[in-house]
């Protein structure tokens, strides 16, 4: 199904990629020796969460990329306007877009502000809108074009919701996002697709929580199964390949991945691995 098995030359445009999830795709793609475009708000350090578009850079950089640091706030239009058609100035077009931006509010309907109801609609769903919005005309002209949603498969039923009901239509916004744009893009020859974690992923901002400490971190996974997840996604065919909801293991294994304590942390245990929130 591989049409290519390495992003040497491509451009990858990711949002959220100063840290977490995001930076681990950017630099899955560095070491082929992709261009990456990080589009992230954080210019400066935060003492809870660390890493900058800045630190982030140097380490794509660093792992054989080309780095491109660009402060964006994806729910502002004009912004990723400007960033679109900077990525596009600096290394002539655009062969992938990965929307992992992402805010997250695990709250109750009461305990939910209005305002952050919005913005995590404004940065999960409005903002994989945009920045697909304004990556889609580069991608009709690249050869093997791509749009991965970091967003879980859909499940229309009770139990998903309950819990959060303005977390799961946020991020459903995101997943739904992939069920339109697939079937609207297919005949450009342009992939849309999802990529879940099967399991928790240790991640600066789930350490920022105050229930998170040394022995939770021991139930989660690195990152990188995440980022290479991605990568066999972001080098199959796209006109064969999308519309899909998939989940990083399981896309590891179709890729004949079958050892995954690489991913785990030191003294951790497969077993004790706590599954992610949404499967």
């Amino acid at each position: 199904m591989n049409t290519q098995s390495t992003l040497r030359g491509k451009t990858v445009f990711i949002s959220g990629a100063s840290r977490g999830i995001g930076l681990a795709i950017a630099l899955r793609s560095a070491r082929d020796g992709a261009n990456v475009a990080i589009a992230a708000k954080t210019t400066d350090a935060h003492p809870k969460l660390p890493g900058t578009i800045y630190t982030a850079a140097r380490e794509i950089e660093a792992a054989g990329g080309r780095a491109l640091p660009l402060a964006v706030d994806i729910r502002d239009e004009a912004q990723v306007e400007e960033a679109v058609a900077k990525t596009v100035k600096e290394f002539g077009g655009i062969d992938a877009l990965v929307n992992n931006a992402s805010a997250i509010s695990l709250t109750g309907t009461l305990a939910t502000p209005m305002k952050r109801f919005d913005l995590m609609h404004q940065v999960n769903t409005r903002g994989t809108f945009l920045c697909t919005q304004k990556c889609l005309p580069h991608l009709k002209r690249a050869s093997n074009p791509h749009v991965l949603m970091i967003s879980p498969p859909l499940h229309l039923d009770e139990r998903w919701f309950a819990a959060h009901v303005a977390y799961t239509i946020a991020k459903y916004g995101m997943s739904l996002c992939v069920l339109g744009m697939a079937g609207e893009f297919r005949s450009d020859g342009i992939a849309v697709n999802a990529l879940w974690p099967r399991t928790i992923i240790d991640t600066a901002a789930l350490q920022a929580l105050p229930m998170f400490g040394p022995r939770e971190r021991l139930r989660t996974r690195k990152p990188d199964i995440v980022a290479d997840a991605a990568h066999v996604i972001l080098t199959r065919d796209a006109r064969s390949f999308t519309g899909q909801f998939c989940i990083d293991e399981d896309v590891l294994r179709s890729a004949g991945v079958t050892d995954f304590s690489p991913y785990l942390h030191e003294n951790a245990s497969e077993s004790a691995l706590m599954p992610d929130l949404f499967l």
